[in-house]
């Protein structure tokens, strides 16, 4: 008989301890170990050297932080079921289960279209066949379709375990301190009026604190310019291979890698046969295939594989107001004047974007103070701070790549 009941030692939370054996068996299952091999931040490493912790350390801690909010509305009578919690721990670990390599650049290449968290149902409804029907539930919370609605709620609103995680960890391992919520006193706050989630009025201070942390971790970490173009550069050199290969020129890759490459996969089209081979695609498949690629002899796939590898990004520049076009043609014609190549392959090289942040969502899920006397309201007007009602506006900025100097 294997222990099953074994503890995993964190370097935020200390020691986490796993549930019970069908927990366990999810996290041994080899698509969940799979998970050790997608970085949790993408490109992110190439600003923040110390951001190479991975989908799998989050999903744990997720499932960590979990076990602490049952146990603290238990306390507050709050009646959840074994299996209810049993739902809970699944749908937490599982949540980011779908992510390919480098957690978003599949999903605007090579996958057309279909979003990690379509895969990741994919994938549980999968287990579920292989675990005799055990997920059903959590399938079920997952998708948001449970009645009882606070369950959902800690799988995925705008204070869910998975936020409570991620802003800690990636604030930890970029070692950005603006990020650093107190999680644990957010949880303890937590409880439930009518089915839904609310946070007593004690905790207000926290909640405040948590929107202004995911503001500016977006802001200095996930939307940092430097990682944004690494991001955009890596979406295209997928696009790129993808694009060679339908021209019919053979790329060397992984079996699992070309199988991307030489299919268009699509919701409709995406069988079990193409879940087990994304489940055996993860980052080492890209990077190895960047390595070889940046010595082919086509200019746009060399190139851009080369600046990723040896970190000699694209010049990025953030503004306010959109990039004028004229701008763009300035460099697109720079670029044609110093290389023989097309317009199209110039296109690779100089692009516009935008990128937004909204720290807080006010029209679709509210987080709601529970006061003493039994009244709720939004933190928004709960908040003693004005600049809360910032947060809740979208704030849109536009970036322009462009190669420095020389390629």
């Amino acid at each position: 008989m294997q222990n099953k009941l074994k503890i995993f030692n964190d370097p935020i939370y200390g020691f986490i301890t796993i549930p019970n054996s069908l927990i366990y068996d999810l996290i041994q299952h080899k698509y969940f170990q799979r998970l050790r091999r997608i970085s949790q931040m993408g490109m992110s490493y190439l600003v923040y050297p110390g951001a190479h912790h991975t989908r799998f350390h989050h999903a744990l801690g997720c499932m960590h932080l979990m076990q602490k909010a049952v146990n603290v509305l238990r306390f507050k009578g709050i009646d959840i079921s074994e299996d209810e919690e049993q739902a809970l721990y699944i749908a937490i670990l599982l949540h980011d289960i779908g992510h390919g390599p480098f957690s978003h650049a599949m999903e605007h290449s090579i996958v057309n279209g279909v979003s990690h968290e379509e895969i990741s149902l994919l994938f549980m409804e999968q287990l579920n066949i292989d675990f005799n029907l055990s997920l059903t539930l959590a399938i079920q919370v997952f998708k948001g379709e449970y009645p009882r609605k606070f369950l959902c709620q800690l799988i995925s609103s705008q204070l869910d375990m998975d936020r409570a995680d991620y802003l800690k960890r990636d604030s930890f391992y970029t070692g950005v301190s603006e990020g650093n919520i107190n999680s644990e006193r957010l949880i303890t706050m937590l409880n439930v009026v009518d089915n839904e989630l609310v946070v007593e009025e004690k905790g207000i201070y926290s909640v405040e604190k948590f929107l202004v942390a995911r503001r500016l971790m977006y802001w200095q970490v996930y939307l940092h310019k430097t990682s944004l173009a690494a991001e955009q550069l890596l979406i295209r050199v997928l696009k790129r291979a993808k694009e060679l290969t339908e021209q019919g020129v053979t790329l060397k890759a992984s079996e699992a890698l070309q199988f991307f490459l030489t299919r268009e996969i699509t919701l409709e089209n995406f069988d079990s046969k193409t879940l087990d081979t994304f489940a055996r695609l993860d980052d080492y498949d890209v990077v190895s295939a960047m390595k070889e690629w940046q010595f082919h002899d086509d200019f746009v796939l060399k190139n851009l594989c080369d600046m990723l590898i040896n970190r000699d990004l694209l010049k990025v520049k953030l503004k306010n107001k959109k990039i004028k076009k004229e701008k763009l043609q300035v460099h697109i014609q720079k670029l044609m004047e110093t290389y023989p190549i097309s317009r199209e392959e110039a296109n690779y090289f100089v692009f516009t974007g935008e990128v937004s942040n909204q720290a807080y969502q006010i029209k679709n899920q509210h987080i709601n103070i529970l006061y003493k006397n039994g009244k709720i309201q939004d933190i928004i007007k709960a908040s003693d701070q004005l600049n809360l009602k910032a947060l809740s506006k979208t704030v849109t900025k536009y970036y322009i790549c462009y190669p420095k100097e020389k390629l």
